[in-house]
């Protein structure tokens, strides 16, 4: 039987050039030798074959990425493959619409849209102002970040931060044990309230207030809430694909949902889908760090967040997970898994310096220390077993300069268009 590979579409759109198409044909550059190659492996121009290297795949991140689509070596008929990257893609570009339009969601002209519009202002800022207390308590760098953006946009992205932080406490939170599906489906229902006017209480009242303002589409938080339904069933992740939508549910979507509030700067020549994938990045990149920091933790709860056929390939097991023991293979295992999150952060920086000038920082801040985790990581011998890696506090400290000053530097795309 003939050996089929599968080709993800690019998580990062406006990449130039035709690399991999020959006369219609997909290929593949990272394609193992015939004899070790599984019957079927998925493979990404940018982040690489299951098998091999993510450091050796990173080599290849100028090469595009295609959609998805299993192709024989011997020419027979193609079977189209819908791959995570993919799905999640066609969210990118919905979105990046909507900003490139300015378009708000629809909102129905009733007496209920009317809530919020005719809520006193008081109200609505002491609404804003709990969410910007929450975002303090819980996030103290990044709201540290928010203080520099203006007034609106910074009101914004609390009420955003806000509405996340409860949805992930639906299923971490000291209820978690209680929620069920159909609670989730409440939160669905109450979210599409918010999204039609109709907010049950003041924090919902600042999102429903925000999303008056900027072009905030409801996809993403529905996604949200899809990924909290899929911890409530799923423990385990077959491959990267799997666990690449998982990502994407529970962090990417947070990039989707700020890039209209952040904004971008006037003076970019980046495609709104190059900004919307960085976000994208940025989001799959902090989980990814998140993952491999509580591999430990996450064991304790029988959950184990890695792909099963690279802990295979790697000669480890849910059992090795389980007993805890830093060895060989996994330092090796690690190294691989710390390289991919890393080429995450990479694609995500270019996308950074393209956002509004007074929206970088936050944004910076959280992309340094988030990225400084897997150094302690490293430096904790990879042990994510029983040692937690945190970024200390004079770390943090000395990470807000260096996220100032960044924050300060031309756009990406104009420092290319001036060289």
């Amino acid at each position: 039987m003939a050996t089929a590979v599968t080709l993800l579409r690019a998580v990062s759109p406006g990449i130039a050039g035709d690399a991999g198409r020959d006369g219609g044909s997909f290929q593949c550059s990272r394609l193992l030798p015939k004899k070790k190659v599984p019957k079927k492996i998925l493979c990404s121009l940018k982040y690489g074959c299951l098998g091999v290297d993510p450091g050796d795949a990173g080599r290849t991140a100028a090469s595009p990425v295609y959609s998805s689509l299993t192709v024989s070596p011997a020419g027979e008929a193609a079977v189209a493959v819908v791959s995570s990257e993919q799905k999640v893609y066609d969210v990118v570009l919905k979105q990046a619409a909507l900003l490139r339009r300015q378009l708000r969601p629809q909102q129905p002209a009733t007496p209920a849209r009317e809530m919020v519009e005719a809520m006193p202002r008081g109200g609505l800022n002491e609404a804003y102002a709990r969410c910007g207390e929450i975002c303090e308590e819980y996030a103290k760098t990044f709201y540290l970040g928010t203080l520099l953006m203006t007034e609106e946009r910074r009101r914004a992205i609390w009420a955003i931060y806000v509405w996340c932080r409860r949805t992930d406490e639906l299923v971490d939170g000291p209820n978690a044990s209680h929620i069920t599906p159909q609670a989730l489906d409440r939160w669905e229902r109450r979210l599409e309230d918010l999204f039609a006017g109709r907010p049950y209480d003041m924090l919902d009242a600042a999102l429903s207030d925000t999303i008056t303002k900027f072009p905030i589409d409801i996809q993403p938080f529905k996604d949200m809430i899809d990924g909290m339904r899929t911890d409530l069933k799923k423990a385990r992740y077959k491959n990267f694909d799997e666990l690449y939508m998982y990502c994407y549910y529970v962090a990417g979507t947070v990039g989707l949902m700020s890039v209209p509030v952040m904004g971008i700067d006037p003076e970019s020549k980046a495609t709104a889908e190059s900004v919307y994938g960085a976000a994208l990045a940025l989001g799959l990149a902090n989980q990814l760090t998140n993952i491999l920091r509580d591999v430990g933790e996450d064991a304790s709860r029988g959950r184990i967040y890695l792909p099963q056929d690279e802990l295979a390939e790697a000669g480890l097991s849910d059992e090795d997970i389980f007993r805890g023991v830093v060895t060989d293979k996994w330092r090796k295992f690690m190294t691989r898994q710390i390289k991919r999150a890393r080429m995450f952060f990479e694609e995500a920086e270019r996308g950074v310096t393209e956002l509004r000038k007074e929206s970088r920082w936050p944004v910076w801040a959280s992309l340094l220390l988030y990225r400084q985790i897997l150094d302690e990581i490293e430096a904790n011998d990879y042990n994510n077993f029983t040692k937690r890696a945190y970024v200390g506090k004079a770390k943090k400290v000395l990470a807000l300069p260096v996220a100032y000053g960044r924050s300060l530097l031309l756009p990406y795309s104009l420092r290319n268009s001036q060289t």
